[in-house]
């Protein structure tokens, strides 16, 4: 398909933005109980590809302790847009690593977190100060450390713009603190700096300090409680494949005892980590790719959502499609589909509200399905939008 009918085929409305301070749902009690876990944490490692990931001694060891995800796919390259999918059901075209403000009337996880009371946090390694803004922040050897793009939910206007939210994005200083505190979130985020999490470095060193950095921690009731789920996986794939298949395992005391040592060889995406969150805590849904991916099969067993299959070697997901984020910028931001349902789940009446009259609905992107869209399979927009 010619460029020129990408660009044209994003052009679709935005919303008007509304700018009210969140207010999270009070709980009642200090954990909201799920049905398979009641506390999720995610850590991201950089940019390697499956095989050396899988064969590398370190996170082996870390793998024998889980599940492996064996067909677990970013869904584009660079870092940015995977970071950004994975906390917000889209990329809106991002193909690059700079500067993004996502604007406030785009919903994240966190409202759909915020509304059931669930708490949530991220922590940042060598971030500078808590809620940071910042581009980057250098090591004093003048080698890259803490990065924006790898700090997803800054990106939102709807975190970034209000103390309230900012304030839950710290640093590991503050992890260390909150650990020892037994206030580590139920729903979390961690990265490791860009030479931890094997950016500037390689598999061998960001596999060290993961099994140096977790292995205690899955000792640690105040990280690895009682139904703790954690998932170790990569950004993105290196260059050699053109899948953009990355190793990823689960972990943590949510994991039955059977399943320790075994594969799920079920196809997952980055959009599967927010799936999996709203199933396994019954949220509501973005109305965007997170309604369509699939849910973790230890979660999906007991949810009854159902896992569907698709031919691995049909996922070419190494190219953004276009939109306001591309480096050649095209159309508005997508709109949600609001009358999306999945094994009951609903889009967020914030959602409805923000994107859900006639005249924006009628160029609803959003169809559920399981494979997400690339620059090679680019999204279909209604005629005239």
């Amino acid at each position: 398909m010619l460029l020129s009918s990408l660009i044209c085929a994003t052009l679709i409305f935005g919303a008007e933005s509304r700018f009210i301070e969140p207010k999270p749902k009070p709980s009642r009690n200090p954990v909201v109980p799920g049905v398979v876990f009641d506390r999720f944490i995610t850590i991201w490692l950089e940019n390697i590809n499956f095989a050396s990931a899988s064969s590398d001694p370190n996170f082996a060891a870390l793998t024998k302790q889980g599940i492996q995800l064996t067909n677990y796919f970013a869904v584009t390259h660079p870092s940015e847009p995977n970071y950004v999918a994975s906390v917000g059901g889209d990329y809106f075209g991002m193909n690059n690593d700079n500067l993004h403000r996502i604007p406030a009337n785009i919903s994240s996880i966190v409202d759909l977190l915020e509304e059931k009371g669930i708490s949530w946090g991220e922590y940042q390694e060598d971030m500078p100060e808590t809620g940071f803004q910042g581009f980057q922040q250098l090591a004093p050897s003048g080698a890259n450390d803490y990065v924006r793009k790898h700090n997803p939910l800054i990106i939102f206007d709807s975190v970034a713009n209000f103390s309230s939210r900012a304030d839950k994005i710290k640093n590991f200083t503050l992890f260390e603190q909150d650990l020892a505190e037994n206030k580590i979130p139920q729903w979390s985020f961690i990265t490791p700096n860009m030479t931890n999490d094997g950016h500037d470095t390689n598999i061998t060193f960001a596999s060290t300090w993961a099994r140096g950095f977790l292995e205690p921690l899955l000792k640690n009731p105040h990280f690895n409680g009682e139904k703790t789920l954690i998932l170790l996986t990569f950004d993105e794939n290196g260059s050699s494949d053109p899948h953009n298949r990355v190793d990823s395992v689960l972990l943590g005391t949510a994991v039955p005892r059977e399943l320790i040592g075994t594969q799920d060889t079920a196809f997952y995406t980055h959009y599967s980590e927010i799936a999996t969150v709203e199933a396994n805590w019954g949220l509501h849904t973005l109305g965007r790719f997170d309604v369509g991916a699939n849910v973790f099969s230890l979660v999906a067993k007991h949810t009854r959502d159902v896992i569907r299959k698709l031919d691995v070697n049909q996922a070419f997901l190494n190219i953004s499609y276009p939109g306001p984020f591309n480096t050649a910028p095209s159309g508005n931001y997508a709109v949600p589909n609001t009358k999306l349902t999945v094994n009951g789940r609903r889009v967020l009446p914030k959602v409805v509200e923000t994107w859900g009259s006639a005249h924006l609905q009628r160029c609803a992107l959003y169809d559920g399905a399981l494979l997400p869209p690339s620059g090679l399979n680019p999204p279909v927009i209604p005629e005239g939008c």
